[in-house]
């Protein structure tokens, strides 16, 4: 996934139209440690930095209905990554001018850019969801670039940071019968009312999309109580049709106590629990 995400950047820095130099440069993606020699004019963007952005952190699920099925879609990583570029101008005179004249025309042509259009987009980068956001210069980005350069054994010099959040799923689809409520009716005898039961099952999740095993599940005003399995689903066989107040307590969970309407939806029998 990551190789997608330089593929792109590269396929961002080599489009058509782009000036000279920048337009006749190699994009690679070394560590430029010394000796770094390339033979040609070259930008290097050297991946120096991985992690996770917590400001686009999501609990959010995402339910989607498929013929008799509901794919239940938990929400992928925002994974930061944090590239180094570099200019390596070859031949001509006043190389460092060069590398000044490169470095720039590779930050214009990034900062045009607040996401990466879908045109660019290589591999699984391909209808990524949100678009891929990219911030030149992040404030954030190396503090000290001296004691980076010594790190990786050369000498100071001129540079910039490009980075890009992608998204990266780290959980499996969870697929279940789209039918959550089953009705059973009963014919009645002479002067009796007519009796409908109704069966529904649901699930408890944790922030992260996990199932909550051996949370209580209560519906209050019809007194009655399961407890989740192993994968945190749970089931009512008979329960009467019209609005009841579900109470779910789990341990290290806070209690959640919320209006249930039966018969409803799918998913408004997925229940997430914030932790303690």
């Amino acid at each position: 996934m990551i190789q997608d995400l330089s593929q792109t950047l590269r396929a961002v820095l080599t489009q058509p139209g782009l000036p000279a130099p920048l337009s006749s440069a190699q994009i690679v993606f070394d560590r430029p440690s010394d000796p770094f020699t390339p033979a040609q004019t070259t930008v290097d963007l050297f991946l120096y930095d991985l992690r996770e952005n917590l400001e686009l952190r999501t609990n959010e699920l995402i339910v989607e209905k498929s013929n008799t099925q509901s794919v239940t879609h938990k929400p992928p990583m925002r994974l930061a990554c944090s590239y180094l570029v570099t200019a390596w101008p070859v031949g001509g005179v006043d190389l460092a001018l060069q590398e000044q004249q490169l470095l720039s025309q590779v930050l214009q042509t990034l900062a045009h850019y607040p996401t990466i259009p879908a045109n660019f987009l290589q591999g699984v980068m391909v209808g990524q969801t949100p678009p891929l956001p990219m911030v030149a210069l992040h404030p954030d980005a190396l503090k000290n670039l001296s004691e980076f350069w010594t790190s990786l054994g050369n000498k100071l010099r001129p540079s910039l940071t490009i980075t890009v959040t992608i998204s990266m799923p780290v959980f499996d689809d969870v697929v279940e019968f789209l039918v959550t409520t089953r009705t059973t009716g009963t014919t009645p005898a002479t002067g009796t009312q007519q009796e409908n039961w109704l069966q529904i099952g649901g699930r408890v999740f944790d922030q992260i999309g996990n199932g909550v095993a051996g949370a209580l599940v209560d519906v209050l005003d019809a007194g009655l109580r399961t407890q989740t399995d192993t994968d945190g689903r749970f089931t009512f066989v008979r329960i009467p049709a019209g609005s009841h107040t579900l109470r779910v307590v789990a341990s290290g969970f806070q209690p959640l106590t919320r209006t249930l309407t039966v018969p409803g939806r799918p998913e408004d029998y997925q229940i997430t629990l914030t932790p303690l």
